[in-house]
């Protein structure tokens, strides 16, 4: 069980830092998350985690459908581009839609991490669109704000301190197992998100054998 304890106060990190790179990547979403269909539009985010010693960053990568964290990684260091390049590699290497080049969005905010060489040719190679917000502000990207915020009131606010970037790493893998298979989530009514998506696949099946 994931519990909500007392926010913890003092300096806190910039997860957005803007990309000195003329960016022309267009907003596709402009706040509308609602999504008909899984695999039509992914929302990324990166947030931060107090340790004892520092912080970890952790970032997610969620299908507005669904619900379901399709991709996540924590890291050290918010300057490694292996941060939200593990997340894409994982939720591309799951998700059929994205590996055969179906209509997907991706949409970020313009921090540098996500304006990056390598991730924008890793959304290129397997046809994925590019869709930005603007710097700083949550309602343009307001779903990856919604999943940081539960992430930090359902796991990361229920212990007082974390005594490393492994042990964030290590609770982040059982919150994201919980909140894709267990947790019911009022947007989706009641159900998890592996509901849904399975509900989904098997309304495609029977679409199939029937045409």
């Amino acid at each position: 069980m994931f519990l909500t304890r007392d926010i913890r106060r003092g300096r806190r990190p910039f997860t957005t830092v803007a990309s000195k790179l003329p960016d022309h990547r267009p907003d596709l979403v402009e706040r509308d998350f609602h999504a008909p269909l899984p695999n039509e539009l992914w929302v990324a985010d990166i947030t931060y985690v107090r340790t004892t010693s520092s912080f970890a960053y952790t970032a997610f990568i969620t299908d507005a459908c669904t619900r379901k964290i399709v991709g996540w990684s924590v890291a050290s260091s918010l300057t490694t581009q292996a941060l939200p390049m593990i997340a894409l590699q994982q939720a591309i290497a799951t998700t059929p839609a994205a590996r055969d080049g179906g209509r997907l969005v991706h949409h970020s905010d313009r921090g540098v991490q996500y304006v990056s060489l390598a991730y924008t040719d890793t959304l290129a190679e397997h046809g994925v669109a590019p869709s930005v917000g603007t710097v700083g502000d949550s309602y343009d990207n307001a779903l990856a704000e919604t999943v940081n915020g539960l992430y930090k009131a359902e796991l990361i606010y229920s212990r007082t301190t974390w005594p490393s970037t492994s042990a964030v790493e290590l609770a982040t893998l059982e919150w994201v197992s919980w909140w894709n298979h267990q947790r019911l989530h009022e947007a989706l009514g009641y159900q998890t998100p592996v509901e849904v998506e399975a509900a989904y696949d098997q309304a495609q099946t029977r679409t199939l054998v029937t045409t």
